[in-house]
């Protein structure tokens, strides 16, 4: 089982940036590709980024490319997601996730996901 807590939301103004991080309890968090979502309201949820176990592979959303880095530190438990240069469009509550094996089709298929955080609200203003 893995329980995850995301952090470091908040407000800021487009340009800026911030850096969330999502700590699991578990030990098989090292095992386990990680990734984050997000929802803006009315909207479907959203990919961002994703990591494979080792933090070899990575993965991101056309809409954040070049500005947003996904990364981890398994000996912390910890994955994190680094976001610059923020738009207005950004605003949405991210989550982290968590999923057995890493897939490039994760991206589509949020739903394969096995494990949630409870979300981090992130808003950005013009």
């Amino acid at each position: 089982q893995v329980q995850l807590v995301e952090s470091g939301g908040g407000s800021v103004q487009a340009g800026g940036s911030l850096r969330l991080s999502c700590a699991a309890s578990g030990r098989s968090f090292s095992t386990y590709a990680m990734g984050w979502f997000r929802q803006a309201p009315g909207k479907e949820r959203e990919f961002v980024a994703a990591i494979s176990w080792s933090g070899f592979q990575t993965q991101y959303g056309d809409s954040v490319k070049g500005r947003f880095t996904i990364s981890r530190d398994n000996a912390k438990n910890t994955v994190y997601l680094q976001m610059n240069s923020l738009k207005p469009e950004d605003k949405a509550v991210y989550y982290c996730a968590g999923r057995r094996e890493y897939s490039s089709t994760w991206a589509l298929t949020p739903t394969t996901s096995n494990y949630w955080g409870q979300g981090t609200q992130v808003t950005v203003s013009s």
